[in-house]
């Protein structure tokens, strides 16, 4: 194995050890974050990692980073631990299937791309527009979910006396969007600093 080979083994073995990690408080942080809740959803405080993912490792990173914030929020309708999710899957499981694992995919994905278009500009601007692009498709992708494909299942099991645009944007969505979306701005800079530490000893990997 020459040089070359070495250094490039030692740089893949370093970004799997980071996306083994996040991976990890992906996990631990969907579990912790179900049980805070803000009427029928949670709040996603697993955003955060997600975006460090996409920043640090680039948009697949956080594509996967995302998929798996969607499958344990899949599992949790599956399994029966959230109501919520559990009341859709057992009334169309391929669409909530869609939503949960799509919606977060897509965010994780969104905030890599969002970072690689604006990181040459500004890296902490790149940063805080990834951070913000987040939580934005995740609870637009939600929201857009609710209205075309489980439309029906929410209206008769969860509307009553108003809307159901009212009551996704409203209801599900509002206060934990806004909370979502202000703790990923809050916490940006640090996120920033994060990835730049991780920049530096990467880039001492590399040499």
């Amino acid at each position: 194995m020459n040089q070359t080979q070495k250094k490039t083994r030692k740089i893949s073995i370093l970004a799997m050890t980071q996306l083994a990690i996040l991976t990890a408080i992906v996990f631990v942080l969907q579990m912790l974050g179900s049980v805070i809740r803000i009427g029928p959803t949670s709040i996603s405080l697993v955003l955060l990692p997600i975006v460090i993912g996409a920043i640090i490792l680039g948009p697949g990173a956080g594509a996967f980073l995302g998929f798996i914030f969607g499958l344990i929020t899949f599992w949790a309708g599956v399994s029966g631990t959230d109501f919520f999710t559990f009341t859709l899957f057992s009334a169309q499981p391929v669409a909530t299937a869609l939503i949960c694992i799509g919606k977060g995919t897509a965010a994780g994905l969104a905030a890599g791309l969002v970072y690689k278009l604006m990181e040459k500009k500004n890296q902490l601007i790149a940063s805080i527009l990834a951070a913000a692009a987040a939580p934005i498709v995740n609870t637009g992708l939600f929201i857009l979910g609710g209205l075309t494909l489980v439309a029906d299942t929410l209206s008769a099991t969860f509307v009553s006396g108003t809307t159901l645009i009212y009551f996704l944007v409203i209801g599900c969505a509002g206060l934990n969007f806004v909370v979502e979306f202000l703790v990923n701005l809050i916490v940006s800079p640090a996120i920033y600093n994060i990835s730049c530490a991780i920049a530096k000893i990467s880039s001492r990997t590399k040499q």
